[in-house]
């Protein structure tokens, strides 16, 4: 069911290319699955448009996998070494188009609109990690947090770590009255030997990529949340001087792969004298996911 004044239709990724220009994209719009996933938690107003954002990007990153069945991690912790500040952890995953993610922080503490990821997390960084089931290759990124949104750090990631010149576009509108909706921008420059041309230096600010970031860089929060603008309409304000390929992508879910059979099976990997000391009186082992705020019981 929709949430009212969000059009319950609106969850949805959309690919894109600009052959001419060595790009490629993401687009991203986040509504039901969005609301699904925060209600589980009653996170204050800054946490949820954090929490939004970070699904966003991972939707965004997720989506533009090769392998479909692959799984995007991405997140962010405060280091355990370092100065505190009001969020601890920030997990979030895509696999196949389900999403889930949840933020774990100090219920005590006072958050205010427009604090930086410092304010947030302290001193932290922000891994994303990428597993392809079907190669079973793992690969893990890791950047500092730094700048002032999850968006910034991960740009800083893809042109340093990956030398993927990438713009990143998140935004979050709506209210606890009348729920929640996302979207994302993801624009990255491609060597050209990825799409049949003469390769270019990954360092290199080509004026393909200069021009087209650019005009994305336009991009507005109305735009991306508007739920009654289609991928494919934005896409022809963006770039309407520019042959775009698109390509319909999975629609995304809220997913939780909690089941009690899949922790009992998880649970009796454990030793016996392990599982001994986790049950209660009852003989029954208290297990809490996080991402779906259940507790499961299970007799292992």
């Amino acid at each position: 069911m929709g949430v009212e004044g969000i059009a319950p239709t609106a969850d949805r990724t959309l690919g894109f290319m600009v052959p001419d220009r060595n790009v490629r994209g993401q687009l991203v719009r986040l509504d039901a699955t969005l609301n699904a996933i925060l209600a589980a938690h009653p996170y204050p107003e800054p946490l949820i448009r954090l929490l939004a954002e970070a699904l966003t990007l991972t939707a965004l990153v997720g989506a533009s996998m090769k392998q479909e069945d692959g799984q995007v991690t991405l997140q962010a912790q405060a280091q355990k070494d370092g100065t505190r500040g009001i969020v601890e952890l920030l997990a979030c995953d895509w696999r196949a188009g389900e999403l889930r993610g949840y933020l774990k922080h100090d219920q005590q503490a006072i958050v205010s609109a427009g604090m930086s990821l410092p304010d947030l997390f302290g001193k932290g960084y922000l891994a994303i990690t990428v597993d392809q089931a079907v190669s079973d290759e793992r690969w893990q990124g890791i950047v500092p947090l730094e700048g002032e949104t999850l968006a910034h750090a991960l740009e800083s990631w893809f042109s340093q770590s990956e030398q993927l010149p990438t713009l990143l576009r998140i935004g979050v509108t709506g209210s606890a009255a009348t729920g929640w909706l996302a979207g994302g921008l993801m624009v990255q420059h491609l060597a050209r030997a990825e799409i049949g041309g003469e390769r270019l230096d990954a360092g290199e600010q080509h004026p393909d990529w200069q021009h087209i970031e650019a005009l994305a860089a336009t991009t507005t929060t109305a735009e991306l949340t508007d739920a009654e603008l289609s991928g494919e309409a934005l896409l022809w304000r963006l770039f309407h001087e520019e042959q775009v390929r698109v390509v319909p992508g999975p629609t995304p879910v809220k997913g939780c792969r909690c089941s009690a059979a899949h922790i009992r099976d998880v649970l009796m990997r454990f030793p016996e004298a392990e599982r001994a000391e986790m049950r209660d009186e009852k003989g029954v082992i208290a297990v809490d996911c996080q991402f779906c705020s259940r507790v499961f019981g299970i007799a292992a």
